[in-house]
Parts: C-alpha cells; structure tokens; sequence
C-alpha cells in the first residue's frame, strides 16, 4: 500500500531512495483520484521489489504541489535519483499505469 508523503519529509525522503519513487498527487474530493487510488496501491504492492510508491494530498500538501505545476489530479510523477523523469495525469486502467512505469523505470 502507497504511504502518505508530506512536504516537510519529501526531500529527504526522495534524496535517501534507493530505488525510483512514484508519487501519486491526489484530493479526497477527486473521483478520478478515489478510482485510481486502489490501482495505485496495487502496483505499490506488485511493484515493492522495484519502486517504492507515495500519495500526496494536494489539499493538505498545496506548496508540493504548486512545486511540482499540479494543476489537473490525478497525477503521478516518477522520480529517480531525486529527480522527477515521468509524469502522468487523469485515471487510467492498470495495465498503461504499469507500462508507463515499466518505460520509465
């Protein structure tokens, strides 16, 4: 299951990774949020050996979010070494979410 991120903690948090993170910008009032989110902590599950998976609430989180030019949820960024090198924005099934990250890991 993906584990709640804040702002205070997310720097070091990615900076201390040692494997690609996957964060998942998402409100509690998104209905495309609310359906991906299961599908997200599917592949958090799957995926464990090989990427480590946060959420992030853009309501509580809004600086990490304006940080990061969130503006439709939701949206995942994949980060390595720190640095974000994928983003990816709306609801989508598991299988592209799975592909996108495949391509990008």
């Amino acid at each position: 299951m993906a584990q709640a991120i804040t702002a205070a903690e997310f720097d070091s948090t990615l900076a201390s990774a040692d494997k690609p993170v996957l964060v998942d910008f998402w409100a509690s009032w998104c209905g495309p949020c609310r359906a991906l989110g299961p599908v997200v902590d599917q592949v958090a599950q799957e995926m464990a050996d090989r990427l480590t998976v946060y959420k992030c609430n853009v309501d509580d989180e809004a600086d990490l979010a304006a940080r990061f030019g969130i503006v439709s949820i939701p949206t995942l960024i994949l980060f390595k070494g720190g640095q974000p090198v994928h983003t990816m924005v709306g609801n989508m099934p598991k299988p592209m979410l799975v592909g996108e990250i495949e391509a990008n890991l």
